[in-house]
């Protein structure tokens, strides 16, 4: 970063002169009594001028302070001490100094203000060392540099816009230092700098790209306007070539890095061509930057090279990504927008720590009289500027009102066919044709009957899978008789079925809404159908011109309203003007010299400097009435333009067009509304159905392990009986008495039973399971489904032994899953007869998996299928 070093002054004896000039305005006596002020100037000079300055801080704080002092105090010798080349005033005080940038260059003036430029300039100067002698790796060492940087900034504002500089120039200034180009440069110079402390600060604290993007790229404005103004006359020949080359590099550097920090956030959206085409923009402008600068620091230089050598790497990575998957075509840099910029920092107003009201010096040589003359002069010129600025304000606020009742220019516009539409309604209608507008909806209407099939499958495929266990359980029910003592199914699968009824319910009352949406749309198209068109000002009524004319003057009347319009747009372009000048002239308006020199009476004064706002208090008077005519004028043209065009029948055309496109806004938004509750209970329904799925391929798999399980029991008692009868009746046939469903079952039977619950056929081994009376009877309904385990589908071969699901305690019907559909039916949407309760489920939406021309939710927009 660069500090401004400080000018250098020739020693000057204030007291003497300004003694001897007490003496001769006032009296020996005033000049005694100002002895001693007389003697603080001279100090005051002496310690913030002709003192040694030295690099260490507190030399620096010091310095400051004395600065800042000696500003205040020359305040209060302006207005009591004309030092001019005039006999009269002070002539033989003059005031040396030397150029900042160029010191062989050097100026003497009698005058206060080259006095006042010069200590302005150095306490800006001083506030530039302060900020580079800070330690800017530590938090606090950042603020203060930053602070300072502002305050130098401030300082050289200060400079140019209380005017000091340019009545130094007036004065016969001819160091550039002290110029209000200097003085605006130094100023963006300082601001650029402060705003660098701050992006050091965000990259330090990991802020996201995008910020870093914007706070970079203030600097680089910071310091193109700096360098704008170094390659610009008087100060292009003015700079040592290292300041010019070092501004340079430095604006190239933080637009490169800005353009570094915005790709970096355009890889994490993978924008990725956007990317490669701003990470070359950067690069180009770092090469043309560093091609033209010439001796700057070797520091500076590292970091160019640094940043370079990643941009690069990030190009050639965004590239390759680009070539082998987006496949997107680079944006030209001129197809670009310009890169959002944040600006943290602005100059300190210096307007307090200058304010000189509370300092005591020389406040017995200023008469009360002139003082309140003074006041007097400023309450009048007020009074001047606020009467003439109400005045225009007024007048142009009677123009928009008048124009505003006559519809113009709007009329106008219309008759070319630059049609119009409140912003209000065009934000609805641009949200609507965004969101696919009424075309859209067909889609969606799809997408509800996709989703409702889906729905409707999952709760057949879930009410086949129980009627499956059931019909089984019946089978080895009738085959084994009062052996087969588990519970039946239908007694265990009550709570559920009753869920998958409500579940089916609720989707016939879905469908009936859809239904309902569905004539709504075909209905209301035609009303919507206006918001396909693009752009929707295509839609409004325009003026025409009328089927037959009797005279053919037509445009004759459209050219005289125009020309009227373009002559009121020149009247009000000129108010702005007349105010701008009033402004301008009460800033340049300072007769406190004149007043101090006590030349004439006060009233004479005051007549002739307020006789210089005569001219253009008339020409606001001429503006306003010639306003006034014109109105008049444009008024009469309208009339005879609306009769030969019927703006009266254009004007009702144009207000039912705006009802009928806010009426197809609202009737799409409501649609759009009841379309958006059904996808959200198609999703919920789908998540809930897949749930009450798994939980019953959890009951079926448990109650096939309990299956294979009471087989093998009742296959060992049989075989006991077997044995038992054998040994009392060897020669015994089988009994007829003893029931069919009591015999064992053949061997040759065992394997239909056990191949349709997975079991090997013939004698494997298989592994002992416990007795049924061990295990709980199912006597409760089965558990509500919790966090089941990853199970392969009912019917396919697990992967290991079968285990048994402990079992929990039923939840009442309705718990989880006996939700009611979308609450469509209970407002606009269904209106149905019974309205049921709705009750928030706690599962996540479910992704949409019905087949259809959507994405899947997981792919981006970049998603390619390979």
């Amino acid at each position: 970063m660069l500090a401004i070093h400080e000018k250098k002054a020739a020693a000057v004896d204030l007291y003497r002169p300004l003694r001897q000039y007490i003496a001769s305005a006032y009296s020996e006596r005033d000049a005694a009594t100002a002895d001693d002020d007389l003697c603080a100037v001279r100090d005051l000079r002496a310690a913030a001028v002709e003192s040694p300055s030295l690099p260490d801080s507190s030399s620096l704080e010091q310095r400051r302070a004395a600065l800042l002092a000696y500003a205040r105090a020359l305040a209060l010798v302006e207005p009591r001490f004309p030092i001019s080349p005039d006999r009269a005033h002070v002539h033989s005080l003059s005031f040396t100094w030397h150029d900042a940038f160029k010191t062989n260059k050097k100026v003497g003036l009698p005058s206060v203000h080259l006095e006042k430029a010069a200590v302005l300039f150095n306490l800006g100067a001083v506030y530039s060392q302060i900020a580079l002698a800070a330690d800017r790796t530590t938090d606090v060492g950042i603020r203060t540099a930053c602070g300072a940087f502002q305050s130098a900034a401030g300082a050289f504002a200060w400079l140019r816009e209380s005017g000091v500089a340019a009545k130094a120039v007036a004065a016969g200034a001819t160091t550039v230092d002290v110029t209000p180009d200097c003085a605006a440069m130094l100023e963006k110079l300082m601001l650029a700098q402060a705003q660098e402390c701050f992006f050091e600060k965000v990259i330090a604290g990991g802020k996201p790209p995008a910020l870093c993007s914007k706070v970079a790229r203030q600097v680089g404005v910071f310091y193109e306007e700096a360098y704008a103004a170094l390659c610009a006359p008087p100060l292009s020949q003015h700079f040592d070539r290292t300041w010019v080359s070092h501004v340079q590099l430095k604006a190239a550097q933080f637009y490169a890095d800005a353009c570094y920090r915005f790709s970096l956030d355009l890889h994490q959206q993978e924008e990725i061509a956007q990317e490669i085409a701003r990470l070359k923009i950067g690069m180009n402008a770092l090469a043309d930057a560093k091609k033209a600068a010439k001796g700057v620091a070797a520091p500076l230089l590292d970091s160019v090279n640094k940043l370079e050598s990643n941009m690069k790497t990030n190009l050639d990575r965004a590239m390759k990504e680009n070539n082998s998957v987006y496949l997107m075509r680079v944006p030209e840099a001129g197809t670009l927008g310009a890169l959002p910029a944040a600006s943290l920092v602005k100059s300190t107003s210096l307007a307090e720590v200058l304010d000189a009201s509370n300092e005591r010096l020389f406040s017995s040589l200023v008469p009360d009289g002139s003082m309140k003359a003074l006041s007097k002069y400023t309450e009048m010129v007020d009074d001047i500027i606020r009467t003439q600025a109400e005045k225009l304000q007024q007048s142009s606020e009677i123009t928009r009102v008048r124009l505003k009742e006559m519809d113009l220019p709007d009329s106008i516009l219309s008759l070319e066919g630059n049609v119009s539409i409140p912003a209000d309604l065009k934000e609805d209608v641009e949200a609507v044709q965004i969101s696919g507008g009424p075309a859209g909806l067909e889609a969606e209407l799809q997408q509800l009957r996709d989703l409702n099939r889906v729905n409707q499958e999952l709760l057949v495929q879930t009410e086949e899978m129980l009627q499956k266990e059931a019909s089984e359980d019946a089978q080895f029910r009738t085959q084994f008789g009062s052996r087969w003592t588990r519970p039946q199914s239908s007694t265990l699968t009550k709570n559920i079925q009753d869920r998958l009824n409500l579940f089916a319910g609720n989707l016939k009352k879905a469908a009936a809404s859809d239904a309902l949406i569905e004539r709504d749309v075909k209905e209301s198209y035609p009303l919507m159908s206006i918001l396909d068109r693009r752009p929707i000002e295509s839609a409004l009524p325009s003026i025409s011109r009328p089927i037959m004319s009797l005279d053919g003057n037509e445009d004759a009347i459209v050219g005289a309203l125009k020309q009227s319009l373009r002559q009121l747009e020149s009247l009000g372009a000129q108010r702005a003007g007349l105010e701008d000048h009033l402004k301008e002239m009460k800033r340049k308006d300072d007769i406190l010299p004149k007043l101090m020199a006590g030349v004439g009476a006060h009233d004479d004064l005051f007549r002739k400097e307020i006789a210089k706002y005569d001219p253009i208090c008339a020409e606001i008077a001429d503006n306003i009435v010639a306003q006034e005519q014109l109105l008049l004028q444009i008024q009469e043209q309208n009339a005879q333009f609306a009769a030969v065009f019927n703006l009266d029948d254009y004007k009702v055309a144009r207000e039912r067009c705006y009802k009928q496109i806010a009426a197809a806004v609202a009737k799409y938004q409501a649609i759009k509304k009841n379309m958006n509750d059904g996808l959200n209970f198609y999703v919920s329904l789908q998540d809930a159905t897949g749930k009450i799925q798994q939980q019953c391929s959890d009951f079926i798999m448990t109650r096939n392990i309990q299956c294979r399980e009471m087989i093998e029991d009742v296959q060992r008692k049989l075989a006991g009986f077997n044995l038992s009868s054998s040994s009392h009746n060897t020669n015994t046939p089988r009994s007829s008495s003893v029931p069919p469903d009591q015999h064992s079952p053949p061997p040759s039977h065992a394997p239909h039973a056990q191949s349709s619950y997975g079991a090997p056929p013939g004698g494997d081994p298989r592994p002992v399971y416990s007795q049924p009376e061990s295990r709980p009877p199912y006597s409760q309904p089965y558990p509500t489904y919790g966090a089941p385990p990853q199970q392969p589908p009912y019917g396919a071969a697990h992967p290991g032994q079968y285990q048994q699901h402990p079992q929990q305690h039923q939840p009442p019907p309705g718990h989880d899953y006996g939700q009611p559909a979308y609450p469509g039916w209970r407002g606009p949407y269904y209106n149905g007869q019974q309205p049921q309760p709705q009750q928030p489920g706690p599962y996540p939406q479910a992704p949409y998996s019905a087949p259809g021309a959507y994405p899947p939710h997981h792919q981006s927009n970049y998603y390619r299928p390979q």
